[in-house]
């Protein structure tokens, strides 16, 4: 008989975690990013995760965290009302619903404090996946980080009427 795979769950962010999302955030920047960035700019986009502010920026936005079997295997954040500031998942289970499960939180929850639309400043990694959702690209962006340029594109999604 076929084992059934463990149901995803979602829960706030603890402040215990932090260490778990870092190792989360750089495992998703270096195994899934290569065919979008240099080796460079990925060093440069995880050191983000070696620094205080790290852990400042989960604490300060609406954090979820995605766990299967009660472990964190990815997350995301609001900022405000409209704005996913991050979406990670971990490499081990990309592709399997995680990144649309959270998503799909988020776009609930900015809804229900009265956001029209929500907006992301996608990886070109991303880009793709938040287009499927209907996202459209608004503009290209350059970030610099740690002395490496990092492109993005800042993408829309006007949220339907409630439910």
């Amino acid at each position: 008989m076929a084992q059934a795979h463990p149901k995803p769950g979602l829960r706030p962010l603890l402040p215990a975690d932090v260490p778990m999302l870092a190792a989360i955030f750089a495992a998703s920047i270096q195994e899934l990013t290569g065919d979008d960035y240099s080796e460079a700019q990925q060093e440069a986009w995880m050191e983000a995760a070696e620094t205080e502010e790290f852990g400042k920026h989960l604490a300060s936005d609406l954090t979820l965290i995605a766990t299967l079997d009660g472990s964190p295997v990815g997350f995301a954040s609001l900022r405000g009302t409209d704005h996913i500031r991050m979406l990670y998942v971990h490499p081990a289970v990309s592709r399997q619903g995680i990144a649309t499960m959270l998503v799909d939180a988020l776009e609930k929850l900015a809804g229900s404090r009265g956001a029209t639309s929500l907006s992301v400043d996608a990886s070109d990694t991303a880009q793709n996946f938040f287009a499927k959702r209907g996202y459209t690209a608004q503009q290209r962006n350059s970030v610099t980080m740690n002395d490496e340029w990092l492109a993005n594109t800042t993408m829309k999604k006007t949220l339907g009427a409630p439910q």
